[in-house]
């Protein structure tokens, strides 16, 4: 039974998608004692999140205090890791990438959905609340999934 104790959720830049699912997560599992991140795969420099994931995390009452996007590193992963992305491309850049990434699905894939999660970046601020409410939903499954595969 896989015993997960760190999470990572993977988007492209770490800017939207991942440091929004972060948020959502961090406010839905406040009991467990995972430690939850957000990285992105292609980060050249360190970048604040998106204004308008901002504002949409705000409308719903969440934020990410001074947050900077970073890249996944090999050093942050090992077998109890579960790592997250918001694509298949990400999930398969990632098991490409680092040998040792043995949990690696798609958000979607690990809540027995399929599809992408798709990028808001450039959308207007309705793309940005559209991907936040898919978003809201695929992390409420996740907490309850980690919470199964941990055994609770």
């Amino acid at each position: 039974m896989a015993r997960y104790n760190k999470l990572i959720f993977v988007c492209t830049g770490n800017t939207c998608r991942s440091p929004m699912a972060e948020a959502i997560y961090r406010n839905l599992d406040k009991e467990s004692n995972i430690k939850v991140s957000s990285r992105g795969l292609v980060v050249l420099f360190g970048e604040p999140i998106n204004p308008k994931a901002e504002v949409v995390l705000k409308k719903h009452d969440l934020e990410i205090k001074n947050h900077v996007s970073k890249g996944l590193k090999e050093s942050e992963i090992d077998e109890n890791t579960l790592i997250l992305t918001m694509t298949e491309a990400h999930k398969r850049k990632i098991i490409n990438t680092y040998p040792n990434a043995l949990n690696v699905y798609t958000l979607k894939e690990y809540v027995g959905e399929q599809g992408d999660v798709v990028d808001p970046y450039g959308g207007s601020l309705v793309d940005y609340e559209e991907c936040y409410i898919e978003l809201a939903r695929l992390v409420k499954k996740t907490v309850y999934k980690i919470m199964e595969d941990n055994g609770a």
